[in-house]
């Protein structure tokens, strides 16, 4: 055989060994790609390679003590509802108002032990309205609580405080036609300091925050500064009406819950405008499931009268306000249906059910003390030296 097809035939060989070590080798390595998860030693063999593309939660207890600061027309009754129904699947006690103070912890006055109804005490969580308290909810709530609230940007916030509270608020009252731009236009010729529920139009989350919301920054920047630095001292997270979803991740995170502890049936305005490209996919698609599930496709909000669940309809502030609310379809039933129902159930409602719920299963209790008549609610005058700014 001449010498050229004597070394053809020869590289021939050499070139079938090296592809056939080739698909062995890409072969063996995609094994252990795919078998990495059952492999102890995985890690060593491969010390750079990239994390696994599904996240996954440190595997840690879930954390069952909340204390959340629900501010004002912020999209907090999702989260409370949230609370709520996690509290519920948890046996966890919430803690909710004293009868003589409604659906809210005597809010506009300061926070007090004494303002929780005796059959909710001792609490895991709490997720009412109420002004906050550091020293108060401290004396309540169990050791390492988590804090958490909510904040919205201010103009947004301030137009749904005044189209909710207009018949509240002396403020709002006044002003011809109820009309925000007038009230825009001189605020000054409406607004009174001291009034009954004049913290509505005048800086309302630094009033529910525990601070003096007739600080002006403009004239006391310090005040603020120290205020601030006081919240990220308390809150271990402070989520955002405009970033919902991504804030229901955080809170997720930080409290090692599960994926459908999270989900929540509302769709809103606030929650749309969340950034959607930034949003888990396995939270978007978990959700849209339980939609589909309680409403058939996404929930369409109704007009109070046009709700047939009676357990589903919203309280209305005034006649002047409809507040819209959301209903089942006809024709469901079982633990399914109340589990929709409590997904979509009000604040009012669903704080009186686990109310009930909660003295039945404490038995026989005493009747509720009158609550003690409490000073006006006293605004941080002064901070610890230590928060003044420069």
């Amino acid at each position: 055989m001449p010498p050229i097809l004597q070394r053809l035939q020869q590289a021939t060989k050499m070139s079938r060994r090296k592809i056939l070590l080739l698909v062995l080798g890409c072969s063996t390595i995609s094994l252990l790609i795919h078998q990495g998860a059952q492999l102890s030693w995985y890690p060593k063999l491969f010390p750079l390679s990239c994390p696994p593309l599904k996240e996954s939660p440190p595997l840690r207890a879930k954390h069952t003590a909340v204390a959340f600061l629900k501010t004002h027309k912020t999209a907090g009754t999702t989260v409370q509802n949230i609370l709520f129904r996690f509290a519920e699947r948890h046996n966890l006690t919430v803690a909710l108002p004293h009868p003589s103070c409604e659906h809210q912890f005597c809010y506009p006055r300061n926070f007090s032990a004494h303002f929780v109804h005796p059959a909710t005490r001792p609490p895991h969580v709490l997720a009412s309205h109420l002004r906050f308290d550091r020293a108060e909810l401290e004396r309540l709530m169990p050791a390492g609580t988590v804090y958490i609230t909510i904040l919205r940007e201010p103009a947004a916030m301030f137009e749904s405080l005044f189209s909710y509270y207009n018949q509240y608020c002396p403020a709002f009252r006044r002003v011809p036609n109820a009309s925000l731009e007038a009230f825009l236009r001189a605020p000054e010729a409406y607004y009174r300091p001291g009034e009954h529920f004049a913290m509505f139009a005048h800086n309302t989350l630094a009033y529910d925050l525990g601070g003096d919301n007739e600080r002006s920054p403009r004239d006391d920047a310090a005040y603020l500064a120290g205020l601030i630095r006081q919240v990220e001292e308390v809150f271990s997270l402070v989520m955002i009406a405009e970033y919902f979803d991504e804030s229901l991740v955080l809170l997720r995170r930080l409290l090692a819950w599960d994926l459908d502890d999270v989900l929540y049936a509302k769709l809103n305005a606030r929650a749309a405008t969340s950034r959607l490209a930034t949003i888990p996919a396995a939270l978007a698609r978990a959700r849209q499931r339980l939609l589909r599930r309680c409403f058939g496709d996404e929930p369409v909000l109704r007009p109070a009268a046009q709700i047939r669940t009676k357990q589903l309809q919203p309280w209305q502030p005034s006649r002047k306000v409809d507040i819209m609310g959301y209903d089942l379809p006809a024709g469901g039933a079982g633990p399914a249906t109340e589990a929709c129902l409590k997904l979509a159930m009000p604040e009012v409602q669903y704080s009186n059910y686990l109310l009930r719920k909660q003295k039945r299963r404490g038995g026989v209790r005493a009747r509720p003390e009158p609550v003690l008549d409490n000073p006006p609610p006293r605004p941080i005058r002064a901070l610890p030296r230590s928060s003044q700014g420069s």
